[in-house]
């Protein structure tokens, strides 16, 4: 069964200024896209999360991409229990806010229909990609400070009733979902809503990183998100990019570990996605495509 590996984003800052993954006549965001494109046959939206995607902007990534090119779409901000500025939503909706609501928002806190609106709008910005046949996951990174309770478990079905249709992935950033008899629990209510687990690779010893727990929750689809295993940045004070915090180039004996475990994934999954989230600058390219290299080695599932 295909293992799809791919980066977090291609449009880092880092990842372009350090000249080492795009060729120098890689200027625009288009060749950008399409050099990206011919190299890996994944990538993972990030954009998606700090702002509302226009419908325009998933057109043109669609017709930037090869047939057959799979992209993952993380979730808006918002929806997963961050709290989010104002200024990043559309201006229509920034003036319907109530005058209460002009400093950071919280879900919960929004009127029904703002929330109707944007949930809308999300679904309609990932059209262009669903009609061409790309788009993959819809991604729902929820807030670490969404913990194991009634309340979390509602908000995250709600979450999904709103996305029906959509094919969802969700990761927890609490350890609460994973400790003790928790974690079969979890493993069930993913089954019960009908998502894919995101076996998560991080620094342990954070009470917002959760386990790597290598299971297959969805018919479809299995989910590898690694984050780099760097513990003096995972909660890095002061940084003021991502790239800053998953600062990690993984070593070959961990990409070959990872490659067993998601040959394993594949074996239970018609689909398996890797996707590397360390981006300083062409980390995450460079050990994509080790293990890509790894995999190739490895004997199909079943075989």
């Amino acid at each position: 069964m295909p293992i799809l590996v791919g980066t977090a984003s291609w449009t880092d800052k880092t990842l372009i200024a350090c000249g080492r993954f795009y060729p120098k006549d890689a200027k625009t965001a288009e060749a950008r896209l399409r050099y990206y494109a011919s190299q890996f046959p994944l990538v993972e939206v990030d954009s998606s999360y700090y702002a509302m995607p226009a419908p325009a902007t998933a057109q043109l990534w669609a017709e930037r991409t090869p047939s057959g090119f799979t992209m993952n779409v993380k979730a808006f901000r918002l929806f997963t229990g961050h709290q989010t500025s104002p200024e990043v939503l559309h201006r229509d909706i920034q003036q319907a806010l109530p005058v209460s609501d002009k400093g950071n928002l919280h879900y919960k806190d929004m009127p029904a229909e703002i929330r109707d609106e944007l949930w809308r709008r999300f679904k309609e910005a990932l059209a262009p990609l669903r009609a061409a046949g790309k788009l993959g996951l819809v991604h729902f990174q929820f807030a670490p400070w969404l913990t194991c309770n009634r309340e979390a478990h509602a908000h995250v079905a709600h979450c999904i009733e709103r996305m029906g249709g959509h094919t969802l992935s969700i990761e927890f950033r609490h350890q609460s979902w994973f400790r003790d008899s928790h974690l079969a629990s979890t493993l069930a209510f993913e089954r019960e809503l009908g998502v894919v687990h995101t076996v998560v690779d991080g620094p342990q010893g954070f009470v917002n990183c959760v386990p790597a727990i290598w299971e297959v929750t969805h018919p479809g689809y299995a989910l590898v998100r690694l984050h780099g295993r760097n513990a003096e940045t995972w909660n890095l004070k002061g940084a003021t990019t991502a790239s800053d915090r998953f600062n990690y180039d993984y070593a070959d004996d961990e990409l070959a570990e990872i490659a067993g475990k998601a040959a394993q994934l594949a074996a239970l999954a018609p689909q398996t996605h890797v996707v590397f989230n360390n981006n300083m600058e062409d980390q995450g390219q460079r050990n994509a495509r080790t293990l890509m290299d790894l995999i190739a080695t490895l004997p199909l599932p079943g075989t």
